[in-house]
């Protein structure tokens, strides 16, 4: 089943996104941080979860995802499973190229994003829905994922995945958090009066700790509620806890579908499933009861 189909299916799809190791790392250090990468995809897939795969994900430049997994992954993972991500941070050339091999190489999806201005390298198109047209056209037989904001201006965001321009069969959206429901829920009942009919996957963060300084830093690349994660972790949450409430809240306000950014690499699968068994029920559980 394509992830188009799966998330139009009545189901709900959760999936884990995943860094790859930065470009800068030695060969030994880089090495052993690809076995890692390597062990969490094939534990995820195994359990019919999908695997989105960064590309420069916080303005570091990441190793080439698409060629370490056509290497590296072999023919006992679902290429059907895993879904790199390609923002326009490279040349022109580059990107292009790389949505072909994609292809060729069985994998039958791509997020295409922007990329985030203030750090890094320059975009070669000024936004990523000129980058997935110009895919479209070179490789048509792709399934295209594009991006929304739930944070941002909900009419707007519906105006740009109404456009034909939007060019992409689903969207992913930024990170969101039950410390505030309120924008999430708005964005949801826009896009349903709106009637777009474009799945999204919702984001929802896993976070390692509730220490001040590194919720700053996140921060400068996601809307991190600082205050309210670190009240949780005093309080005596767990990650798995704030992962799980996040999830909660995200249902309940109508969201369907979701990806989990951060898992630790190792034990990425073990982790997913005590974040899902925190909810109490299925996350198909837990909507079918919204419903």
């Amino acid at each position: 089943m394509s992830l188009v189909d799966a998330l139009t299916s009545g189901t709900t799809v959760i999936a884990a996104e995943l860094r790859p190791p930065r470009a800068e790392l030695g060969s030994r250090e880089g090495m052993d941080a690809w076995i890692d990468m390597y062990h969490a995809v094939r534990s995820l897939t195994r359990h019919d979860v999908r695997v989105f795969l960064t590309d420069s994900a916080i303005g570091t430049q990441e190793e080439n995802n698409l060629r370490h997994l056509v290497t590296n992954l072999g023919r006992d993972v679902a290429h059907d499973h895993v879904v790199p991500f390609l923002t326009s941070k490279h040349s022109l050339e580059f990107c292009l190229s790389y949505a072909e091999q994609a292809w060729q190489h069985g994998f039958p999806s791509l997020v295409v994003l922007g990329g985030d201005k203030s750090v890094g390298r320059p975009r070669c198109m000024a936004h990523a829905w000129q980058l997935r047209a110009l895919i479209r056209a070179r490789e048509p037989r792709l399934i295209l994922g594009g991006w929304a904001n739930p944070y941002a201006d909900p009419a707007q965001q519906a105006d740009y995945m109404a456009d034909d321009s939007f060019h992409a069969e689903y969207y992913l959206t930024q990170i969101v958090s039950h410390l505030d429901v309120a924008p999430v829920e708005r964005f949801i009942r826009e896009t349903g009066r709106r009637g777009i009919g474009k799945p999204g996957m919702f984001g929802v963060f896993y976070y390692r700790s509730g220490n001040p300084k590194t919720l700053a830093a996140l921060g400068q690349f996601l809307p991190v509620p600082i205050d309210g994660v670190a009240r949780e972790f005093a309080a005596g949450a767990t990650p798995l806890d704030i992962c799980a409430r996040t999830l909660r809240a995200m249902i309940d306000v109508g969201a369907r579908h979701f990806y989990i950014s951060n898992l630790p690499l190792h034990g990425a699968a073990t982790t997913l499933t005590a974040i899902l068994d925190r909810l109490g029920a299925s996350p198909q559980q837990a909507a079918g009861r919204r419903r």
